[in-house]
Order: C-alpha cells, then structure tokens, then sequence
C-alpha cells in the first residue's frame, strides 16, 4: 500500500477522535507497534494517542492487558476470543474511549491448515460497548506485507467504528 495513502488513514483517525473527543490505544502482537507508530508519525498526535502495548508474547498479553492465560490456552493467542480481550484490556489499561487490537501469523512459519500465515484477529473495544472482533487472512506475500495490511486493516476498521452513528 503507498505511503500516502496510510499516512492519510493515520491523518483521519486522528482528526476524527479529535472531533470525537477520543483518546486512542492499541495492543499490538504480529503487528509489533506499526499501528501506533503509524499515527505518531504525525505530529500533534499526542492529544489522540494515548498508548500503545506491544505484547508479542502471550505472557505480555497477560502481564499488561490482563488476557486470561486460560483463554490463550484454550482458543490460542490468535483467535477472535483474545483479540477480544486485547482490545478490553488495552481499553482497561488507559484512558482511552477506543481501542484496536491485532494478534496473528505474520510468518514466515509459524502456520498450520486451521491457522495460515496471514491470518490476523483484530479487536475492536469502545469504552461502554461490547468488544467486537473480526478476522481476515492477508495474501502471504512475505512478513513485512502481511504486518503492514493488518496495520491498514486497523485503521480502516477504527475509520469505519468512529463513523458510525452510534459512536457520540
């Protein structure tokens, strides 16, 4: 994807929290901070962004989001359930109004048939809604593809819930 254009996702997510009145964090594991690098990129950021938690282990994931351990083990750390529970704890864990979670197979290994290289669980949480989740599974065209199409996914995906009428 151009630069161009996901500095402009960046540059609208921000714009848009503003209008909101939104404070932004994100818990990223395959994706290891390009979200919320992407939306420091751009200056005067800091009045959106809140943070940003890399938990790239599934300790990390326990340690500062609070993801059950139980839950990891049983449905694994990428799965629809933890990426739920990402995006609530990284809600929980800052004084954010929303928070976007990513957790999947980057590769180039680390696949199998139920879950392929490409495969990210995104979480979505907004402060007094349930936590939603989607998945998608990106063209394995190398790591740094797959980590920067799920970096745009989530953008897109916070454009989409801010837009929504039911978000103030």
């Amino acid at each position: 994807m151009n630069d161009l254009i996901a500095e402009a996702k960046a540059i609208a997510v921000l714009e848009t929290c503003r209008r909101k009145g939104l404070l932004l964090a994100t818990a990223e594991s395959c994706t290891g901070g390009l979200i919320v690098a992407s939306l420091t990129d751009i200056g005067g950021s800091s009045d959106v962004v809140d943070r940003g938690f890399v938990t790239y282990s599934n300790e990390a994931k326990h340690e500062m989001l609070g993801v059950p351990m139980e839950l990891i083990a049983a449905h694994g750390a990428v799965s629809e359930e933890v990426a739920m529970a990402m995006a609530a704890g990284a809600l929980a864990h800052s004084r954010a109004g929303i928070a976007v979670a990513v957790t999947g197979i980057a590769g180039p290994g680390g696949g199998s048939t139920a879950k392929p290289v490409g495969l990210v669980w995104f979480g979505l949480a907004l402060q007094g809604k349930r936590p939603v989740a989607m998945r998608r599974v990106f063209l394995d065209h190398g790591r740094a593809s797959i980590r920067r199409a799920a970096t745009n996914t989530a953008l897109d995906w916070i454009l989409e819930a801010l837009s929504a009428d039911q978000v103030r």
